[in-house]
């Protein structure tokens, strides 16, 4: 990959506590994202991390452990099939920080997304059929965002 997207700080979110279903979509997305450059929240996909959200920390250290990743990245790429009140949380203050944001939602999974996500003009959104799909789409966003493009499009 190009040196500019190499150096990126990644900001991977994806439901914990609302049910772990596509887990093993995240961590195929996060181990492919690490080609680009750090995926700040590779916890994210780990599979052994429990629907619970118990990987150690409390809840007060797990919210400004992760407000500090989402302050510091350079961009976030969400997986937002299966609703999650935090990865909602997130995406509204990586909007209001105006950073680059792609939710990705698989349009097999018979879901609408939140008019809240789609409707927002600082968050891009593409739904998506297939793993190799979701990273052609990401790839796109994040080569356009690499050189400090803004997240504005409303979707791809």
């Amino acid at each position: 990959m190009g040196s500019p997207e190499k150096h990126m700080k990644i900001y991977f979110a994806g439901s914990i506590r609302a049910g772990r279903d596509d887990a093993a979509i995240y961590e195929a997305m996060i181990t492919w994202l690490r080609s680009f450059g750090e995926v700040l929240t590779e916890h994210v996909g780990d599979p052994a991390l429990s629907a619970a959200g118990n990987d150690g920390p409390g809840d007060r250290h797990i919210h400004d452990r992760d407000m500090a990743w989402l302050f510091s990245c350079d961009l976030v790429v969400a997986e937002v099939t299966v609703p999650s009140l935090g990865v909602g949380y997130e995406l509204g203050w990586a909007a209001a920080l105006k950073k680059p944001v792609l939710c990705l939602n698989r349009s097999t999974a018979g879901r609408s997304l939140s008019a809240m996500i789609a409707g927002s003009p600082g968050i891009q959104t593409a739904a998506y059929s297939s793993l190799a799909e979701a990273k052609t789409i990401t790839e796109e966003f994040i080569r356009k965002n690499a050189h400090g493009g803004t997240g504005s499009a409303r979707s791809i």
